[in-house]
């Protein structure tokens, strides 16, 4: 049996390899929205953006192919209170190719705007 080791992995044209019959995650983060935002962990992600209370905004690495893509995510506020989380804010981060926003609301059933202390943010659909 042969062995395949690289640290990295390129399209020939100098871009990200394209994963074929494969659906992996093509972007994720795990972010703490409180205080000074900082990313802890992620892939495909290159920065993040604090708009306002429960509002940010990721951006990409590598670009998505379109805007079309599913952005899902989950939230937990003051260590367990699970917090509403919904995709993108048209108005204020539409989803466009190089970055997606996402929204944290409050789970009391007032859906205002709440910082969480764990965001999770998954990306789906295809690079460029």
């Amino acid at each position: 049996m042969s062995t395949l080791k690289a640290d990295t992995i390129q399209s020939t044209g100098g871009g990200a390899a394209t994963l074929t019959k494969q659906h992996a995650a093509k972007a994720w983060n795990h972010f703490d929205g409180t205080g000074t935002v900082a990313i802890d962990n992620s892939f495909n992600v290159s920065s993040l953006i604090d708009s306002t209370t429960g509002q940010y905004a990721s951006s990409f690495t590598n670009n998505m192919s379109s805007t079309q893509y599913p952005n899902t995510g989950h939230s937990r506020h003051d260590g367990g209170v699970n917090a509403l989380f919904s995709t993108s804010n048209k108005d204020v981060y539409p989803p466009i190719t190089s970055s997606c926003g996402i929204d944290s609301f409050s789970s009391d059933g007032n859906q205002t705007g709440t910082d969480s202390d764990q965001m999770s943010q998954l990306i789906h659909g295809d690079l460029a």
